[in-house]
Protein backbone atom coordinates (compact mmCIF):
# COMPACT_ATOMS: atom_id res chain seq x y z
CA UNK A 1 0.00 0.00 0.00
CA UNK A 2 3.03 2.51 0.56
CA UNK A 3 4.03 2.48 -3.08
CA UNK A 4 0.80 2.28 -4.20
CA UNK A 5 -0.10 6.02 -2.40
CA UNK A 6 4.17 6.90 -3.26
CA UNK A 7 3.71 6.95 -6.64
CA UNK A 8 0.12 7.61 -6.90
CA UNK A 9 0.70 11.00 -5.26
CA UNK A 10 4.19 11.70 -7.76
CA UNK A 11 2.30 10.78 -10.89
CA UNK A 12 -1.41 11.39 -10.30
CA UNK A 13 -1.87 14.13 -7.40
CA UNK A 14 0.53 16.31 -9.67
CA UNK A 15 -1.61 15.90 -12.25
CA UNK A 16 -4.38 17.58 -9.60
CA UNK A 17 -1.78 20.19 -9.46
CA UNK A 18 -1.38 21.10 -12.73
CA UNK A 19 -4.78 21.53 -13.55
CA UNK A 20 -5.70 23.98 -10.45
CA UNK A 21 -2.29 25.90 -11.63
CA UNK A 22 -3.68 26.57 -14.57
CA UNK A 23 -6.57 24.45 -16.49
CA UNK A 24 -6.22 25.25 -19.59
CA UNK A 25 -2.30 24.28 -20.04
CA UNK A 26 -2.79 21.60 -17.19
CA UNK A 27 -1.51 18.86 -19.65
CA UNK A 28 1.94 20.45 -20.33
CA UNK A 29 1.94 21.81 -16.60
CA UNK A 30 1.58 17.72 -15.72
CA UNK A 31 4.19 17.37 -18.12
CA UNK A 32 6.11 19.76 -16.07
CA UNK A 33 5.55 18.49 -13.27
CA UNK A 34 6.56 15.20 -13.99
CA UNK A 35 9.80 16.26 -15.21
CA UNK A 36 10.66 17.70 -12.10
CA UNK A 37 11.29 13.75 -10.70
CA UNK A 38 14.45 13.93 -12.34
CA UNK A 39 15.20 15.18 -9.10
CA UNK A 40 15.58 11.97 -8.10
CA UNK A 41 19.09 11.69 -9.89
CA UNK A 42 20.53 12.45 -7.06
CA UNK A 43 20.06 9.00 -5.57
CA UNK A 44 22.62 7.83 -8.48
CA UNK A 45 25.22 9.29 -6.43
CA UNK A 46 24.49 6.92 -3.01
CA UNK A 47 25.95 3.96 -2.15
CA UNK A 48 24.13 1.27 -2.36
CA UNK A 49 21.84 3.28 -4.81
CA UNK A 50 18.62 2.08 -3.41
CA UNK A 51 18.32 1.09 -0.04
CA UNK A 52 15.06 -0.18 1.04
CA UNK A 53 14.77 1.60 4.41
CA UNK A 54 16.67 4.64 3.87
CA UNK A 55 14.82 8.17 3.53
CA UNK A 56 16.04 10.09 0.77
CA UNK A 57 15.22 13.36 2.36
CA UNK A 58 18.39 14.65 3.80
CA UNK A 59 20.45 12.32 2.79
CA UNK A 60 20.53 12.85 -0.88
CA UNK A 61 21.99 16.24 -2.14
CA UNK A 62 18.47 17.46 -4.09
CA UNK A 63 16.62 16.11 -1.00
CA UNK A 64 18.76 18.45 0.83
CA UNK A 65 17.34 20.88 3.77
CA UNK A 66 19.22 23.79 1.77
CA UNK A 67 17.39 21.95 -1.58
CA UNK A 68 14.10 22.35 -0.08
CA UNK A 69 14.74 25.53 1.52
CA UNK A 70 15.74 26.78 -2.08
CA UNK A 71 12.53 25.08 -3.40
CA UNK A 72 10.30 27.23 -1.26
CA UNK A 73 12.28 30.67 -1.50
CA UNK A 74 11.73 29.90 -5.52
CA UNK A 75 7.84 29.30 -4.93
CA UNK A 76 7.84 32.63 -2.96
CA UNK A 77 9.77 34.70 -5.34
CA UNK A 78 10.19 33.53 -8.70
CA UNK A 79 7.33 35.28 -10.70
CA UNK A 80 7.84 32.97 -14.03
CA UNK A 81 4.84 30.74 -14.09
CA UNK A 82 6.83 28.01 -15.41
CA UNK A 83 9.47 28.03 -13.30
CA UNK A 84 7.07 28.69 -10.34
CA UNK A 85 5.36 25.33 -11.65
CA UNK A 86 8.88 23.39 -11.24
CA UNK A 87 9.93 24.93 -7.86
CA UNK A 88 5.95 23.83 -6.74
CA UNK A 89 7.09 20.10 -8.09
CA UNK A 90 10.15 19.80 -6.26
CA UNK A 91 8.50 20.80 -3.31
CA UNK A 92 5.54 18.49 -3.60
CA UNK A 93 8.20 15.70 -4.36
CA UNK A 94 10.21 16.09 -0.87
CA UNK A 95 6.59 16.15 0.62
CA UNK A 96 5.63 12.65 -0.56
CA UNK A 97 8.77 11.48 -0.44
CA UNK A 98 8.91 12.36 3.53
CA UNK A 99 5.55 11.02 3.81
CA UNK A 100 7.20 7.65 2.37
CA UNK A 101 9.78 8.76 5.61
CA UNK A 102 7.66 8.71 7.79
CA UNK A 103 5.50 5.36 7.24
CA UNK A 104 9.16 3.80 7.04
CA UNK A 105 9.81 5.62 10.85
CA UNK A 106 6.40 4.04 11.67
CA UNK A 107 7.43 0.53 10.63
CA UNK A 108 11.16 0.37 11.75
CA UNK A 109 12.56 3.10 14.87
CA UNK A 110 15.86 2.19 14.19
CA UNK A 111 15.17 3.81 10.42
CA UNK A 112 14.02 7.15 12.41
CA UNK A 113 16.99 7.21 14.43
CA UNK A 114 19.54 7.06 11.48
CA UNK A 115 18.07 9.57 9.39
CA UNK A 116 18.99 12.96 8.62
CA UNK A 117 15.20 14.02 9.53
CA UNK A 118 15.83 12.49 13.13
CA UNK A 119 19.23 14.94 13.37
CA UNK A 120 17.12 18.00 12.17
CA UNK A 121 14.46 17.86 14.41
CA UNK A 122 16.92 17.02 17.54
CA UNK A 123 18.70 20.22 16.70
CA UNK A 124 15.07 22.06 16.29
CA UNK A 125 14.30 20.84 19.86
CA UNK A 126 17.86 22.64 21.18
Amino acid sequence: MQTVLHYSLHFLAIGIIAYLYDKKNWKRNWLILIATMLVDLDHLLAVPIFAPNRCSIGFHPLHSEVAIATYILGIIFTKNKILRLIFIGLLFHMITDFIDCLWMFSKCSGCYENSEVFKWFKILRN
